[in-house]
């Protein structure tokens, strides 16, 4: 279980995190939803620990990983993927793949993991992952490597930045699939319907703080309020 307690972040004499409190329970689908700005993206990177908080705990499984840099909380069991994708020039799937688990992997357990994210091995196996891959090709290799590490926790920022809609819905699937069989914990930010939809608990990030929260059923309709007078507006 992730906790984040009293959680505060400034940067350029602006409060981007104000107080955030929240739980992120195992084996959830979390989505973080909320208007640009909020402190949606912020928020993810304080527990990747690509950012660190002026203020507050991050604790998995009751140990702070506040100090820990992002190497030591991937190991941990913290994963991370980001808006964009990282490319490697001369590097295969296979490499990539192998990198991630910190072993070579059978052919096997390539075509597993591959599989798990909608791919077949026999394509993209030795294919180089620079620009030999489509926008949503390389998000499920990243997404294929996250698995790799067993996370504890996995936190994709807006996964479906810059993929068409053909690879959109393929990335939903993944989620489902992911949420359905795994036990450990997804947290993905996004705007998007879909992704929010399949989403056990959504929270908003607005204005640094932790605004509307609660299961799918009882918070997606009110994202979807298009109601000026709406009590609950949406983004």
């Amino acid at each position: 279980m992730l906790e984040i307690k009293n959680v505060s972040f400034s940067a350029q004499g602006r409060k981007i995190l104000d107080d955030i409190n929240l739980v992120i329970p195992e084996g959830k689908l979390i989505c973080l939803t909320g208007p640009n700005g909020g402190g949606k993206t912020t928020l993810a990177k304080m527990i990747a620990g690509v950012e660190k908080p002026d203020e507050g705990q991050i604790l998995l499984d009751g140990m702070d990983l506040v100090p820990l840099d992002p190497t030591e909380r991937a190991r941990a069991g913290v994963g991370y993927a980001f808006q964009q994708p990282v490319r490697f020039k001369g590097i295969t799937v296979r490499d990539i793949l192998n990198m991630a688990a910190g072993r070579t992997l059978t052919d096997e357990e390539l075509a597993n993991v591959l599989r798990e994210v909608g791919l077949e091995a026999g394509e993209y196996v030795d294919r180089g992952v620079g620009n030999h891959l489509s926008g949503g090709e390389i998000k499920r290799i990243e997404i294929a490597t996250v698995l790799l590490r067993h996370s504890k926790v996995s936190v994709f920022d807006e996964p479906e930045a810059g993929i068409d809609l053909w690879s959109f819905n393929n990335l939903v699937r993944v989620f489902e699939n992911i949420r359905d069989k795994r036990e450990s914990s997804l947290v993905i930010i996004s705007h998007q319907e879909r992704i929010l939809s399949i989403a056990d608990e959504i929270v908003m990030i607005q204005n640094g703080k932790v605004g509307l929260r609660g299961d799918r059923k009882s918070i997606f309709p009110r994202l979807l309020c298009k109601n000026d007078d709406c009590e609950h507006p949406c983004m």
